[in-house]
């Protein structure tokens, strides 16, 4: 199935070189789930803070659930401002 990650901020040098701005498109396995994503391209869960499925937020206990069909994944690090 094909899938669409995301990476912003500090993750984006995590990002596949076919990579364009901050998002490639993926084909995956059927049960992959958003954890396995973000292992798969070595991206430090400590700096995962935000996750979001289709602009819908991804709380930590479901991040082990599979992506379907079309999903776009977006990834944040922590974020500090002022």
């Amino acid at each position: 199935m094909q899938i669409t990650f995301k990476l912003f901020a500090t993750l984006m040098e995590y990002l596949p070189a076919a990579a364009s701005k901050n998002s490639v498109t993926l084909e995956v396995g059927d049960a992959v789930t958003p954890n396995q994503l973000i292992d798969r391209f070595s991206v430090p869960r400590s700096q995962v803070h935000l996750v979001l499925v289709n602009g819908v937020y991804l709380a930590e206990a479901d991040r082990d659930k599979p992506l379907r069909e079309g999903d776009a994944l977006a990834v944040w690090p922590p974020v500090a401002g002022g």
